[in-house]
């Protein structure tokens, strides 16, 4: 299956924290749109993995993606080495998307980072012939995407554009919400974390009403892109 969009993630939850508006967005524009999971989120101080994998799921049914994998990369250990880097180049040659998010390369998270640095160097590489992957045994094709996009998380930056996410906004949280093991819940009796107070949640919202003002717009989520960006103002003129 050739995709539209393929999000990469250190952890479940990563992608729909920092771009869920916008992958319901594009969803809801019949856009097939993949996410993949570097690490189970094992080392995560509450809930499991596998309550996690199956919150993932349940997220990416809300957001109608087409496919969620994991590649089971050791969470807190994302190295860039070549099996971490040659599983990334097979799942974009597999999918063969126009465009590839990633976390943005600089953040709070070591693992974020990481997975920033090792898909832009896959992303590059995917167009070598000469880097050779196999799925099933069948040779795969060299492929480079068009461009490589990243989204925020817990450190800001200037971003390169802003998506309005004001339609697809209440689906996020939904999607958000999903991992109920990771967020406040009043009936939990796990260890607080950093993103289990309430405030956290209140954050999410804000920063979305933050980039929506920017906009002109209720809420929206910022990307940054390492490359210029070519924008046709006429389709603004004739909206």
């Amino acid at each position: 299956m050739n995709l539209d969009v393929l999000i990469f993630g250190a952890h479940p939850d990563d992608a729909e924290l920092s771009m869920g508006g916008t992958i319901a967005k594009l969803t809801s524009c019949n856009f097939k749109v993949g996410l993949i999971d570097l690490t189970r989120g094992e080392l995560g101080t509450r809930g499991t993995a596998e309550t996690r994998q199956k919150e993932a799921f349940q997220a990416a049914i809300l957001l109608k993606v087409a496919v969620r994998e994991n590649l089971q990369i050791p969470d807190g250990d994302i190295q860039n080495n070549k099996e971490n880097f040659l599983k990334i180049v097979m799942s974009i040659r597999k999918y063969r998307p126009g465009i590839i998010f990633a976390p943005y390369f600089q953040d709070r998270h070591p693992d974020h980072s990481d997975t920033a640095n090792l898909v832009k160097r896959a992303m590059f590489s995917t167009g070598l012939p000469k880097v050779k992957t196999f799925d099933k045994e069948v040779a795969q094709e060299a492929f480079r995407p068009q461009k490589l996009f990243y989204y925020m998380q817990t450190y800001t930056f200037e971003p390169t554009f802003i998506v309005d996410i004001t339609e697809s906004f209440e689906l996020k949280m939904k999607a958000v919400k999903s991992y109920s093991s990771q967020f406040h819940n009043p009936k939990s009796t796990e260890p607080e974390t950093f993103i289990s107070r309430p405030e956290f949640i209140n954050y999410i919202e804000s920063r979305a009403k933050f980039y929506g003002f920017q906009i002109g717009k209720h809420y929206g989520e910022p990307f940054f892109c390492e490359e210029k960006i070519e924008y046709d103002f006429t389709r603004l003129l004739k909206s």
